[in-house]
């Protein structure tokens, strides 16, 4: 998995990379190779000093403690993303500029990006991109495209609150992008989250904007130094 931007980033020349595409501004991703090192390795030792400053200001023991349970709980959040096979993940940040009174405007608005890979039985890119969402319950307003990188289908998914899962009250809406690799036996999840239901307009376009750069041959190689 590769990040390009305006600025080329490093993981563009990464020879293992199987995967290019870029964020438009306002977003920041996450080290997630740093945020979970393993027990006792040097990574996890600079994860240590890096939250060392925040611990040190901490007024009291109490608000420490909370500080290091909240690094936990998003560590937690980032390892389960990783164990469904998500390789890079995105915290978004935009202000609310739309005028509209049922939702009140230039406030931030909070998202988050993923990229995951999910194996699929050998098949056909159109099969597999299609299969994909109508294989799934809660899917809506599905769309299929022809992107430069292949098929792709679109789709919404919605998760609702209750008790036991976690989530907050607001109702949290998904946008998802398929993209079956050329092997034709998995394909890559690009999902745009937020509470924001209002907005899904505007998410949804911020995400075809993302797909759209996908590449699965290195830009790089055709002279390229730019997604978009």
């Amino acid at each position: 998995m590769s990040v390009l931007s305006s600025d080329v980033h490093d993981s563009a020349k990464d020879p293992a990379a199987e995967i290019w595409f870029a964020e438009p501004p306002g977003f920041m991703a996450l080290p997630l190779d740093a945020l979970l090192p393993a027990p006792e390795s040097p990574d996890a030792a600079a994860l240590r000093n890096a939250l060392a400053p925040f611990l040190d200001v901490a007024p009291d023991d109490m608000i420490r403690q909370q500080f290091i349970a909240q690094c936990q709980k998003g560590q937690q959040l980032l390892g389960a993303l990783r164990e469904v096979g998500t390789v890079h993940c995105s915290i978004g940040l935009h202000r609310d500029d739309i005028d509209d009174a049922n939702i009140g405007s230039d406030q931030p608005l909070i998202s988050l990006l993923t990229l995951s890979w999910r194996d699929t039985a050998v098949a056909p890119r159109g099969v597999n991109v299609a299969r994909a969402v109508t294989s799934a319950q809660g899917h809506t307003r599905i769309d299929y495209v022809e992107l430069p990188c292949g098929p792709a289908t679109f789709s919404e998914t919605e998760l609702a609150h209750s008790a036991d899962n976690g989530l907050p009250e607001t109702p949290l809406i998904q946008i998802h992008a398929h993209l079956p690799h050329p092997d034709c036996k998995r394909l890559v999840v690009l999902t745009l989250s937020s509470a924001a239901a209002g907005r899904r307009e505007q998410y949804r376009a911020i995400l075809r904007q993302i797909a759209e750069t996908v590449s699965f041959v290195s830009p790089l190689e055709h002279g390229t130094s730019e997604a978009r």
